[in-house]
Parts: C-alpha cells; sequence; structure tokens
C-alpha cells in the first residue's frame, strides 16, 4: 500500500473517496463542514435525516454528491467529541480502511488526520492511520493452495495535513511503514507452524535480514554453545531432533565508541512443555512461543529501514522443547553459562532456561542496556489479559522509557514490582535455584529468575505471553511489542 501525504482542500481534492468524520452530536468535521458547503448542505440533510448519526464505528458512503470532484464520499461515526482519545482515533480509521476495501476504492483521500486527539500530534494521526491500516489489510495466506483474492484492492491513501507539518507527515509516514514492515515479519514469522519455521529457518531468516541490511550476522551451534558451557539453554533442545541455534545480530549505525542496546528474544519455535506435557487444547498455538524472537527480528527490520543512528545487538536462544528419551526430566539439575546450577523442577518452564544463558552472552557487549522479550509465563495472560505486556526492571529509569514508548504506540505494557522477597520462592535444596517458583506470583518470579543473570546491566524484561497472539476467530499474531521496541530506540536516538 502506497501512502502520501499532501496539504489538500476537501472541496477540491479528486480521488476515488473522500473521507469525513461526523461526531455524535451531528457535527462534521471541517473537512466535512468544507464538503458540506459545496454541494448546498447535502450532508446536513442526510445528518438530520437520521441516516448518520455519528455513533462509533459506523459508516455512510454517498455517492455523487453535488458539485464534488470526488466519486465517493464515506462519512464515518466519531462517536462523542469529548471522549474522542487514542483508541476512537484508531477504531475511526480501522473502520474506514474496512469500508474502502469493501467499496473496491483503489485510493482514498483521508482527512481523519486534521481531528483533535488530546495530547496527540500530526506526527502521532500520521503513523498511527498508516499502522492501522497495514494491519487492516495484513492477510496470512501462504500456506493456503487457493488463496483470497481482494476485489480491487486498496492501493493508495492520501492522508492531509497543514501545509506547515508536511515534512513532519513525511516522517511520520515513514516511521509507520518501517515499524508496519516490522510488525509484518513478526506476523509472519509467528503464524508458520512449527514443522516450517524451525529453529534452522529462523537462522536462515535472520541471514536475509542481515543480507539485505548489511548487518553483522553469527549463528553459533551446538559446539559452540557447549564450548561456551550453556548447559541451560542445551538442556531444553536435548529432547527435539532440530539443532538447536543462538542467532545474534549486529547493527551499527552509532558511533565506534557507543555501548550498544542490546534485545534478546525467546526463540522456542514449538513448545509441547516437555515431559511436563501441556494438555492437547490450543497446543498449536505454541508455535507462537517464538514471538519475542520474531519481534527482535521484526525490529530490527524496522530500525534498519529507518537507518537510526544507534548500535544494536540482537540475541535468539532458539530451539524445540518436545518430550523424547533424552528430554530434561523434572528434578534435574543443569549447570548454566553463568556457572550458577538451576533444578528444573518443571520443565514447560523453558523459556527462562534458555534466556538465562542469552542474558549471560549479552554481558560481552558491554550494553548500555538490555531487554528481553519473551512468551513466558500463563500467569501474564491471568493479570493482563490480551491489552498489556508484562514489565519488569531492575532500572526504573528504562522500565519509564518503555512504559512511555509503549504509551505512545498503544502497544502498552504495565510495571509488576521485582522485590527481593518474591526471590525466596525460588529456594532449592539442591542447586542455587529452582526454575520455577510455585503458583502464586508465576510472573514475577520468573522475572526473579532470569534477574539473577542480569545484574551486570540495565535489564527489563517484557512477557508478551497475553499480546503476542489472538486465540479464537481471530488466531494470528499480532506483530507486537515491535512498535514499542521501535519507538523505545527511536526515543533513545533523541535522547542522545
Amino acid at each position: 500500500m502506497e501512502f502520501s501525504i499532501k496539504s489538500s482542500i476537501p472541496e477540491k481534492q479528486r480521488s476515488a473517496c473522500i473521507v469525513v468524520g461526523v461526531f455524535e452530536s451531528r457535527k462534521l468535521s471541517p473537512a466535512g463542514e468544507s464538503i458540506d458547503q459545496i454541494s448546498g448542505h447535502a450532508l446536513r440533510d442526510i445528518i438530520r435525516r437520521g441516516d448518520m448519526d455519528g455513533k462509533s464505528g459506523t459508516t455512510l458512503l454517498l455517492h455523487n454528491l453535488p458539485n464534488t470532484p470526488s466519486e465517493r464520499v464515506l462519512l464515518v461515526g466519531l462517536g462523542k467529541e469529548r471522549e474522542f482519545k487514542d483508541k476512537e482515533y484508531r477504531d475511526a480509521v480501522r473502520v474506514a480502511i474496512k469500508t474502502l476495501g469493501d467499496t473496491g476504492s483503489i485510493e482514498a483521500s483521508i482527512f481523519l488526520t486534521e481531528l483533535p486527539v488530546k495530547h496527540r500530534d500530526t506526527a502521532w494521526k500520521i503513523e498511527q492511520t498508516v499502522l492501522v491500516a497495514m494491519e487492516s489489510v495484513y492477510r496470512f495466506d501462504r500456506l493456503k493452495s487457493q488463496q483470497e483474492e481482494t476485489r480491487r484492492p486498496l492501493r493508495r491513501i492520501i492522508l492531509n495535513v497543514p501545509r506547515s507539518e508536511l515534512a513532519i507527515g513525511e516522517q511520520a509516514a515513514a516511521h509507520g511503514q518501517a515499524i508496519a514492515a516490522g510488525m509484518n515479519l513478526a506476523k509472519d514469522l509467528g503464524n508458520l507452524p512449527g514443522n516450517i519455521c524451525t529453529p534452522t529457518y529462523l537462522a536462515q531468516q535472520a541471514q536475509e535480514l542481515a543480507k539485505t541490511h548489511k548487518l553483522k550476522l553469527e549463528v553459533l551451534e551446538q559446539k559452540d554453545m557447549e564450548a561456551l558451557k550453556m548447559g541451560s539453554l542445551l538442556s531444553v533442545a536435548r529432547g527435539s531432533r532440530q539443532p538447536a541455534k543462538l542467532i545474534v545480530l549486529q547493527y551499527q549505525g552509532g558511533g565506534k565508541k557507543q555501548k550498544p542496546l542490546v534485545l534478546v528474544g525467546k526463540g522456542i519455535t514449538f513448545d509441547s512443555g516437555g515431559i511436563s506435557l501441556k494438555p492437547g487444547a490450543e497446543m498449536d498455538e505454541m508455535k507462537y512461543d517464538m514471538c519475542g524472537a520474531a519481534s527482535v527480528l521484526g525490529t530490527f527490520q524496522a530500525v534498519a529501514q529507518l537507518k537510526l543512528p544507534i548500535n544494536l545487538v540482537g540475541i535468539i536462544p532458539s530451539c524445540e522443547n518436545l518430550p523424547d528419551g533424552n528430554a530434561s526430566k523434572p528434578g534435574d539439575v543443569v549447570t548454566s553459562m553463568s556457572g550458577q546450577t538451576i533444578e528444573i523442577l518443571n520443565t514447560d518452564a523453558e523459556g527462562r532456561l534458555i534466556l538465562c544463558d542469552a542474558l549471560t552472552y549479552a554481558e560481552r557487549f558491554e550494553p548500555a542496556a538490555v531487554v528481553d522479550i519473551a512468551t513466558l509465563t500463563g500467569a501474564c495472560v491471568i493479570a493482563l489479559g490480551g491489552q498489556a505486556s508484562g514489565l519488569l526492571s531492575n532500572h526504573d529509569a528504562l522500565a519509564r522509557e518503555l512504559l512511555q514508548a509503549g504509551e505512545y504506540t498503544g502497544d502498552r505494557a504495565w510495571q509488576l514490582p521485582l522485590w527481593d522477597e518474591y526471590q525466596e520462592q525460588l529456594k532449592s535444596n539442591f542447586a542455587d535455584m529452582a526454575n520455577i517458583g510455585g503458583r502464586q506470583a508465576g510472573t514475577i518470579t520468573a522475572a526473579c529468575f532470569l534477574s539473577r543473570f542480569a545484574k551486570k546491566y540495565d535489564w527489563a524484561h517484557l512477557d508478551i505471553a497475553g499480546t503476542a497472539w489472538k486465540s479464537g476467530k481471530e488466531k494470528g499474531s499480532t506483530g507486537r511489542p515491535v512498535p514499542l521496541l521501535v519507538h523505545f530506540l527511536v526515543d533513545k536516538c533523541k535522547a542522545g
């Protein structure tokens, strides 16, 4: 889809369709008022008759309005004006894009970007419009024998801004397109089944990304990890015939002396639970257990596309977790790369076992900060549902930066405590720690476990178990938290 930024007058805009808003008070947006004037108050007559009441989620498509150069005018209900905020704006854009797709319009000029949204500027509205539009047209049908055809798909969207903000609009559109490209990569990887998206496949995708954007890539094999004494990571891979991989990507956009930020993404390409076998229902969704890894690759895609002036390292530990005669058993004790020993009380708490060695490996880059991203705990889904990712950190300023990036993008996170008292739950009689801490505070104790391997740098953990994918009728990867991560990095660049 192509996006253009223009400063145009609605009553002179030639397009297949012009999109304007109507508030629930039957108040037209400024662009709607302009079209109403030249059409002899045709819009007011329609609203007065009750054909459009402005309720959120409603639309009305009009053809051949008098004196209007565009073929169609789409009225979009905005709800109550005083309640028109972030969510309402995104909802209005979403319903507009869906309706435009149904009409067969191949292009549209959208004037919703002129609407005032509390505490949001033009850049935010442009970026969000691009993201919502790209999300609305995303399809994953590559594995179907017959792909669904869209009649005359929407190909071009014109976004209107004041003349003084054309440059701002162009930059915001570029940001939106880069983030959308990163999200699409993350979605595609997440939606692929485990028999295709293996650790080797993830490494190949990283290789393609590195080749396209001239990134540095290293893929560590089992013998390399054995040499590094990554006993915790390798213990998870023992039940699988697929070889484990440790994928290390480097993007050098900043100066040579600039310390890199490190992203660590959990890459369990299928999680059966191992010997602690999961129930059969919905186990197919455990192909999404590599969405942390997918979000790291998606973020690299966006960062490289934007050419951000920052140094970034991505570390992706990847393997399968399957039951086998050689698989780890409950009660086994393994030694991590850090030298700390771990009693595996539950083989289904495997994500932390691969992440802990990756966090130790991150030390060699002398990072400015490390953020790990993982579909880690079912407890996080119970606590926060699908709305917010869980956030825990050993550094309050880092946590605030991530929270702010999430608020800006709508890809929100919620901070949970990382108090020392929770560490008590990880005590083991036979090793330095257990890999689970019991039923209570499962998301927190999982982060407490990881924190023991992240003491040498500022660190944050994003638990995306509830946000990385949707279940049910809309089953599929969401591409989260790519928007949060990209804006976190953009803000880092602005801060210098």
